[in-house]
């Protein structure tokens, strides 16, 4: 072994010498020009020249180096190949090694795989050579430039891609896809390009429901079989049907393709999406493996096919390319080969400036400040980093054997072509071909169920009101489910625009199991009287509910006890007294407004009392017969006999509601009351009322009495076991219904829950077509009609009263009515007021002119006001007065009274005449 190995290393330096001689002679080949000025640099190509893309880089490289070679007569490239085919990355990185000691390359360039770079990186780092990468990392890494100072990325990373096919999910509305990327043992890329594309897809609204990691097929024996296993794997662990190609080998996906088309992943509800590692190969495959790929869309590193520039390579390139590999059907260059050859151009111009005595660090440098338009585009660098900003992506679809550009995006302006929406959706603005070659404008992305796989749907086994769910197993073979949620899914159902096959399964187990069996896709949806949750939202999609839900208490009920007062309670205590006090304010005006001109209303105190008193009770009932002399008494009366109407019609007709209906009255409506007394209250066994009466409300476990049956809630309270029973509201109506004579509920507004929805696995479009035909069956009341039919066929119980107050009539809804009496009646009296000042005024001016002057104290004054407001007087006893009687004309009567008033020296004859209704024509 010893003397091979020798013998192998003497026959390795024989060849370096050998090439170093034939460089040699290749220099004076070329008109004998070559003398000690000719800088000649050893370029080292670590590229797998068996696979499609090495093959083009290898011609690429090659047809660069001649074109430099041909041009420069100072400056020469001599190129070092290894082939990375079957070499690991750290045997890749030992290639490297070889080829700067055996070689004494200047520069190396090749690595497709990030694993590989890196590590040729440090091999770099450590001879001071510069490596020039096909690859780039996903994410940079933090202060790349300092740990790979030597390193440059003739790449693009792929956060580009992936954030290009997050935007495609989002436009179609996809909400679960499943992810397929190959990984090797020294692989970290490509598992950092799922993180990132979890992300990204979080922005749109969707998340990765599956990842399917496949080892590079090399490694594999038998890639096919490998394959398949996976994928029926794949099949039974997800319904989602949107899958991404992240990361792939060209060989593996080809496998991949191929055993999905035969499993039947590309389906007319499939969707795949394809990233640059394979499309920029789709040139080379033969027409079956593209074939199998038909409908996928495919993401393209751009660049322009169309430059001078690029027509040359592409005459040269192909010339070549069917020369050394004939076998190859396609030689249209990809992007890997115009990166290639663009790198040579690179390192030709930076060794322009150089001499041989220059260092590694020049070259270094004038890499990093190349800045040219190449065929991959434009070409600068930064931090090491190839820039080409913004980042243009071409989105393809493969279709009839061959793929078609549909449009372009970049990072700023999306999808250039714009979006279209139909019906609400959105779709590319080109018409994509999807498997199966349907020209779909979205693809459901989801395993719809058929015939064969009906839709696995789990019912509530037992419940405790069966008019919501009914499951009958009196024959094993021929179970019948029925109730107003199973009648709500078959309507919700036939308004579908699409077959929905299904199989119900009994679930003989609490709500919260027979929901996370949704997650763990032992079923495919529940349908029942499932409350939404928030608990619950985490582990399914729940459709639109199609009824509100709360908490509700049930408490028994007992009559009234007595009836005694029962008149009084039609009016609140403040209507009562408001009332009362607007009669007595009425009965002072008329008494005002009639005193002086009404002889019905004169005469002693007690009698102008009564009288006023009577004739104001008496209009209460429309009975009062005392004639009215004044217009503005007029005016008082009918305002306030319109109030009367109103009111008494009122009191009637409550008063006749409270003899004609039952009246109930709640035992106890208090929850506080309930917690501190220690009572024993009722739920459902199988809800999630329970344990939130413990957590949220506050009872004690020992308190809660769990039910198993509607039955047994009447049976406990009879027997005085519990105090209240809580149920949701849909329960509530279907109890009330039935037991509406001996209980009544109460519904806390602060005690609100989701409703009752059906659960379907989480990203199922059929969860959101569910909530679409809910709505619209909402809007046109046939949900409600439903529920009515099933749920409270009798009106027997039609009101229920919670609440005695909510029947007494308020001063709320009569004070408008008794404002506007209070402001009529005081308008009359202030009309009628200013009247009698007035004559008051006149009258006294007429006593000075006719009396002897005499000066008269303030409260005199005072008095005689009031004695003419009283009777029409103005002479006061003790004041002597030998004025003529005096006659004071009523300006508001209905006839033309007068009042005649007169006066004596003497007070005991201070007397007043009212004239008894003198009529003047």
């Amino acid at each position: 072994m010893r003397f091979l190995f020798f013998t192998s290393n003497i026959l390795l330096k024989f060849c370096h010498l050998f090439s170093l001689l034939i460089s040699v002679l290749l220099l004076i080949s070329h008109g004998g020009q070559a003398t000690n000025t000719t800088i000649v640099t050893n370029i080292g190509g670590i590229i797998d020249v068996k696979s499609r893309i090495g093959k083009e880089q290898k011609i690429a490289i090659e047809l660069a180096a001649e074109s430099f070679n041909r041009y420069s007569k100072s400056n020469k490239l001599f190129l070092h190949f290894q082939d990375s085919g079957q070499l690991d990355p750290l045997q890749v990185a030992s290639a490297a090694e070889e080829l700067i000691k055996e070689k004494n390359v200047d520069v190396i360039i090749g690595m497709n795989k990030w694993e590989e770079a890196a590590l040729v990186a440090s091999v770099g780092n450590k001879e001071k050579v510069p490596i020039i990468s096909f690859a780039a990392r996903v994410i940079t890494p933090p202060q790349m430039e300092r740990r790979w100072p030597f390193l440059i990325q003739m790449a693009n990373n792929g956060s580009s891609q992936i954030k290009c096919v997050a935007d495609i999910v989002g436009v179609y509305q996809w909400k679960r896809v499943v992810v397929i990327y190959e990984d090797g043992a020294y692989a970290r890329d490509s598992g950092m390009s799922a993180l990132l594309l979890s992300k990204a897809l979080q922005d749109v609204d969707s998340e990765i429901d599956y990842r399917l990691v496949l080892p590079p097929a090399s490694s594999l024996s038998s890639p096919k079989g490998f394959v398949l296993d996976e994928l029926l794997k794949l099949q039974t662990a997800t319904k989602s049907r949107v899958f991404i190609v992240l990361q792939s080998s060209l060989s593996m996906a080809t496998h991949l393709f191929r055993e999905a088309k035969i499993l039947g992943f590309m389906g007319s509800e499939s969707a795949w999406i394809i990233t640059d590692s394979v499309t920029s190969s789709l040139n080379s495959v033969d027409e079956s493996t593209i074939s199998s790929m038909e409908g996928a869309l495919g993401i393209k590193t751009y660049y322009s096919t169309s430059t001078d520039s690029y027509k040359d390579f592409y005459a040269l390139f192909s010339k070549k390319f069917q020369s050394e590999y004939p076998e190859e059907a396609n030689p249209k260059p990809g992007i890997h080969a115009l990166r290639a050859y663009d790198s040579i151009r690179i390192i030709s111009q930076a060794s322009n400036n150089i001499s041989n005595f220059s260092s590694a660090e020049m070259l270094l440098r004038n890499i990093a400040s190349s800045s040219f338009s190449g065929l991959s585009g434009e070409i600068r660098f930064e931090g090491g980093k190839l820039l080409q900003t913004p980042p243009k992506l071409r989105i393809v679809n493969v279709r009839n054997k061959r793929y078609e550009e549909l449009d372009f995006w970049t990072p700023y302006d999306r999808f250039s072509k714009g979006l279209v929406t139909e019906k609400g959706r959105h779709r590319l603005a080109a018409p994509v071909i999807w498997p199966a070659g349907m020209a779909l404008s979205r693809p459901k992305g989801w395993a719809m169920p058929t015939v064969k796989n009906p839709l696995i749907i789990g019912v509530p086994g037992r419940t405790s009101f069966q008019k919501f769910v009914n499951v009958s197993d009196s024959n094993k073979d021929d179970i019948k489910y029925g109730g107003w949620c199973i009648e709500v899914f078959k309507m919700v159902r036939s308004d579908l625009n699409y077959d929905l096959p299904y199989k119900f399964v009994a679930f003989n187990s609490t709500y919260d199991e027979l929901v996370y069996g949704v997650f763990d896709k032992t079923y495919d949806a529940v349908v029942g009287d499932v409350t939404i949750l928030a608990d619950r939202l985490e582990y399914v999609d729940f459709t639109q509910p199609y009824t509100e839900s709360g908490l509700s208490m049930i408490v028994p009920t007992k009559p009234e006890e007595s009836k005694a007062w029962i008149f009084l309670k039609p009016f609140t205590w403040e209507m009562w007294v408001v009332t009362g006090a607007i009669m007595l304010y009425t009965m002072l005006i008329i008494w005002f407004l009639e005193h002086q001109c009404n002889p019905e209303f004169s005469g002693p105190w007690k009698n102008q009392i009564g009288t006023t008193f009577w004739f104001t009770f008496s209009s209460l009932f429309f009975a009062h017969r005392e004639k009215i002399n004044s217009n503005l008494t007029r005016v008082v009366v009918v305002v306030w006999l319109f109030v009367v109407w109103i009111l008494t019609s009122s009191y009637t007709a409550s008063l006749s509601s409270m003899f004609t209906v039952q009246r109930l009255q709640a035992v106890n409506t208090d929850i506080e009351w309930l917690k501190n007394s220690d009572s024993k209250v009722g739920c459902d066994n199988d809800s999630f009322v329970k344990s939130y009466l413990e957590d949220v409300i506050g009872f004690h476990s020992k308190n809660i009495h769990t039910v198993f049956d509607e039955s047994e809630y009447t049976d406990l309270f009879e027997k005085k076991n519990i105090t209240a029973a809580f149920l949701e509201l849909p329960y509530k109506k279907v109890f009330i219904n039935k037991h509406c004579k001996g209980y009544i509920a109460t519904t806390p507004t602060t005690y609100k829950f989701g409703g009752f929805g059906f659960a379907f696995q989480k990203g199922s479009p059929i969860a959101k077509d569910f909530s679409k035909s809910i709505l619209g069956l909402l809007e046109k009341g046939n949900l409600t009609r439903l529920e009515d039919e099933c749920l409270t066929p009798s009106n027997e119980c039609s009101v229920n009263v919670a609440s005695n107050s909510t029947e007494h009539l308020s001063l709320q809804s009569f004070w408008g009515l008794y404002l506007i009496s209070c402001a009529i009646s005081t308008i009359c009296f202030l009309l009628s007021l200013i009247r009698l000042l007035k004559n008051y005024q006149h009258q006294q001016e007429a006593d000075e002119g006719n009396a002897t002057p005499s000066k008269t104290s303030a409260w005199n004054k005072a008095l005689r006001l009031a004695r003419f407001l009283y009777n029409g007087e103005i002479n006061i006893p003790g004041i002597a007065r030998t004025s003529a009687p005096t006659m004071v004309r009523d300006e508001w009567s209905s006839s033309r009274s007068w009042v005649y008033v007169s006066t004596t020296d003497t007070p005991d004859n201070i007397h007043a005449y009212a004239s008894a209704e003198i009529e003047f024509a």
